[in-house]
């Protein structure tokens, strides 16, 4: 079954955003992190974030997990405010 990890953080500005998408886009990514997909959520009315990170199973999350809890502050979208594993219970693309 898929996971996913999501992560909520505060203090994320405009700017920092459109540098996440830039470096998101060059197809940059942490060493090691065997994602499948990746979503970023944005309010700029509260400088609000959550980062979506799914995995394929439950030994690739835990090596993302393991990652991108490493992750140095200066590298992630503002100020993490919490951190929650799930089931992908249901998922639909166009």
């Amino acid at each position: 079954m898929a996971l996913a990890r999501v992560v909520s953080f505060e203090g994320v500005t405009k700017e920092r955003i459109a540098q996440l998408k830039q470096e998101i886009e060059q197809g940059e990514r942490p060493d090691g992190l065997d994602a499948t997909e990746m979503l970023i959520l944005h309010d700029p009315s509260s400088d609000s974030s959550l980062a979506i990170v799914f995995f394929d199973d439950e030994d690739a999350y835990a090596r993302g997990d393991e990652i991108l809890s490493a992750m140095p502050t200066g590298d992630t979208p503002g100020r993490r405010t919490a951190v929650s594993k799930y089931d992908v219970a249901a998922r639909m693309t166009s």
